[in-house]
């Protein structure tokens, strides 16, 4: 069925808690266990169609954020999804104190009951009118970022639209792509202080409302953390700071070196050699014809999935105004449909698309079994696993996209991804201060972030772009509005790709063998399990990362980036 066919209604609030509460309440006095499984069953059935809805609203108006019926749909979704988070949260309660729980238990996993105490600690009704109005702070960011009307090139631009300006060859144009971008950042820097300052208070309100310390202690709840907190966070970065911090200087030196500069400005740094950087040698429908050859020759379960993807109109993948800036990929229930949402650029990102978000999508579709919600994605740092690692999975492919600059994009690829991670925790330590210390103003936050900076980037040089001085490069970084300490992720998952483009190297059908029972396994076990299913080193065990570096730093050193 075509996701343009999907049918959406709303979802009433009034019938929706009828229906949860007479649930709930057989639930609860059900005789048998097999009775409980019954009422479960149902429950799990509504929940997903509210989800199939509620996320049909979401994509739909992230596709067109212009469209008025969605666009309203989206606000009123913003003021009911905490109101229904609360009915889960009330069958939560009923789950965890059920009678029969030893029985559930062995049926469906301990780990369900462990997730959903986990959840009820960071909810109560009380802070209903608080979590509708983050939510609404959050689409206002995104609508903010969506209003880019850039002026470049003889044309209004969005912000997706600007990036190939950004890594263009003629430093002069990148130099003003730039500018441009940050003067967008810059005009409009009152409004985005505004949105985060009023997140960070009403986060922190709703926290202290639910008998957390701060939010931070809140965010490591909510995003399910069970086996790791801060300090063992905090132990991580170091492990990037000596590990990682030198070799991502010497790699931008390097790069430096390669286009001929005394010194790497900020706007040099998206471009990686003076020849171009290697972007797709064809037009999107050529990526995606060359995407379902390269799905159909890696396995047949990735084949199949592919195939459903593109018969069923489940990616949007141009860019066009009015639509959200980025990408993501979002499950929804009731076709048991994956979905693909993109801004193609002409860049190597377009690629990156059909590897890193559809290894999210691959993962979902081969983790549709599980009859309960909670199991069908991993927590956060899990699942950035199966899409980061599918970026490493795919590279034998990569010479159908870029032909002759095949050892150029190899090569960019896995530097890219190692001095991403620098930045990655850039943003994670950024967050922590923030929210142990939310009495700041927006202009202290901006200083932090330009001393956080300095530590984790200390080649990053602004130049001219004398806008970004003024600490507001994070703006651009919708996750630290909508979703606050999910960005460490990317960079742990980083970690455990590697070591999975490693095991490619030495033994390619082990390795997806590997990646595969990841992807089934799904969210039916924590972070840290997941990884010994899979015997993944663990990220947070001091020389886990420096047990990585040398196979990367023989791979980049044996290529000579000078000639290419």
């Amino acid at each position: 069925m075509n996701f343009n066919d999907y049918k959406y209604e709303r979802v009433e609030i009034e019938p929706v808690k009828k229906q949860f509460h007479e649930l709930i309440e057989k639930f609860k006095n059900s005789s048998t266990v097999d009775g409980q499984c019954k009422y479960m069953n149902e429950i799990i059935s509504l929940r997903n169609h509210i989800d199939t809805m509620t996320t049909l609203v979401s994509i739909r108006h992230s596709i067109d954020t212009t469209d008025k019926f969605y666009d309203e749909e989206n606000e009123y979704c913003d003021e009911i999804n905490p109101i229904l988070f609360g009915f889960v949260t009330d069958f939560y309660k009923a789950l965890t104190t059920s009678k029969f729980r030893a029985e559930l238990e062995k049926k469906y996993g301990k780990f369900l009951f462990n997730l959903a105490e986990c959840s009820l600690k960071t909810f109560n009704e009380n802070i209903i009118p608080d979590l509708q109005e983050e939510n609404k702070l959050s689409s206002k960011y995104d609508k903010l970022i969506a209003s880019a009307k850039i002026l470049f090139d003889g044309e209004e631009r969005n912000l997706s639209q600007m990036v190939p300006y950004t890594q263009s060859k003629d430093r002069n144009i990148r130099k003003n792509a730039a500018k441009k971008v940050a003067e967008f950042f810059a005009e409009n820097r009152d409004e985005f202080d505004n949105i985060y300052d009023s997140l960070v208070k009403v986060r922190t309100e709703i926290a202290k409302k639910l008998g957390f310390k701060n939010f931070v202690e809140l965010a490591y709840a909510r995003l399910s953390r069970l086996e790791y907190n801060p300090e063992m966070v905090a132990s991580y970065r170091k492990q990037v700071y000596d590990n990682i911090v030198p070799l991502h200087s010497e790699l931008r030196n390097r790069q430096a070196k390669r286009l001929g500069l005394d010194k790497l400005n900020f706007y040099d740094e998206p471009i990686k050699f003076n020849s171009g950087n290697a972007n797709p040698h064809g037009e999107p429908e050529w990526i995606l014809n060359h995407g379902k050859t390269m799905y159909h020759e890696l396995s047949k379960e990735t084949d199949e999935f592919f195939t459903f993807m593109t018969e069923n109109n489940l990616l949007d993948l141009l860019s066009k105004k009015g639509k959200m800036s980025g990408g993501y990929c979002t499950y929804i229930p009731n076709y048991k449909s994956p979905f693909i949402f993109a801004n193609f650029n002409g860049t190597a990102h377009d690629v990156d698309v059909l590897t890193h978000e559809a290894g999210h999508a691959f993962q979902v579709y081969e983790s549709r079994k599980y009859e309960i919600p909670e199991y069908l994605w991993p927590s956060y740092e899990a699942c950035e696993i199966h899409s980061m690692s599918m970026e490493f999975l795919t590279w034998p492919w990569m010479n159908l996209f870029f032909e002759n600059d095949t050892d150029k994009y190899k090569f960019i690829h896995l530097s890219e991804a190692l001095l991403f991670i620098p930045y990655g925790v850039t943003v994670d330590e950024f967050q922590h201060w923030v929210y142990e210390n939310p009495e700041v103003t927006p202009e202290e936050r901006r200083k932090k972030w330009i001393e956080t900076e300095k530590k984790y980037l200390p080649t990053r040089n602004y130049g001219e772009i004398e806008e970004l001085k003024e600490g507001i490069f994070w703006f651009r970084q919708g996750h630290i509005f909508g979703s606050p300490f999910y960005y460490i992720d990317y960079t742990l998952a980083q970690v455990c790709a590697f070591q999975f483009w490693i095991k490619s190297r030495e033994n390619r059908e082990k390795a997806w063998e590997k990646y595969l029972h990841l992807c089934r396994l799904g969210g039916s076990k924590p972070f840290l399990e997941l990884l010994k299913e899979v015997d993944l080193k663990n990220p947070f065990i001091d020389g886990t990362i420096a047990s990585i570096i040398p196979e990367i730093r023989k791979f980049l050193d044996n290529i000579d980036d000078m000639k290419l």
